[in-house]
């Protein structure tokens, strides 16, 4: 059994695709995973399955969502190894000084890092955009909601991303090694 950390986008912003964080870990654990726990209430779920691939992981969540809550929403699984090598990974480190103006770009599709390796060329002020092989990083210090270099990633990825502050990121890795 290996340990799995389930990304949803978009659920629990705004008044659509709304769903209880007690809702989702029991519909992850009727999938018939173990240790689930959820982090936050921004769709971060990690768990415990045997081996398979993470695509195959989830379809069936995406799939569940839709059958018992009536809505979709994509959803990126990876490994806690995974997510480790990508927190290791960080180019950004010694640029990005607040936690919640640092993002990591979770992608649902490798093409779109393909894409976005242009975007880490351009200049971006005082912000910067940084791809590696398995994410992307954006550091926003005028704040995320104004940020060119985030506006310009979301345009390559459209909806096949999902961002996460680095806080954020660092709580799901802390998920994956905290037991009850």
């Amino acid at each position: 059994m290996i340990y799995y950390v389930a990304l949803i986008r978009g659920i629990n912003v705004g008044k659509a695709k709304r769903i209880s964080m007690e809702d989702l870990k029991a519909l992850v654990e009727r999938l018939g995973y173990e240790d689930v726990r959820t982090v936050l209430n921004t769709g971060n779920v990690v768990f415990k399955g045997k081996k398979a691939a993470e695509w195959t992981i989830a379809a069936r969540i995406q799939e569940a969502l839709e059958t018992r809550h009536g809505f979709t929403a994509n959803t990126l699984v990876l490994t806690a190894t995974d997510l480790d090598s990508i927190i290791r990974e960080n180019p950004l480190s010694k640029v990005a000084t607040d936690p919640a103006k640092f993002l990591v770009g979770f992608v649902m599709d490798q093409k779109v890092l393909f894409a976005a390796r242009a975007l880490s060329t351009e200049n971006w002020g005082d912000e910067n955009l940084a791809v590696t092989n398995r994410a992307a990083y954006v550091w926003s210090p005028g704040g995320v909601l104004a940020s060119k270099a985030l506006k310009a990633f979301d345009a390559v990825g459209k909806d096949l991303i999902t961002t996460r502050n680095w806080t954020t990121v660092l709580k799901i890795q802390t998920a994956t090694r905290v037991r009850d």
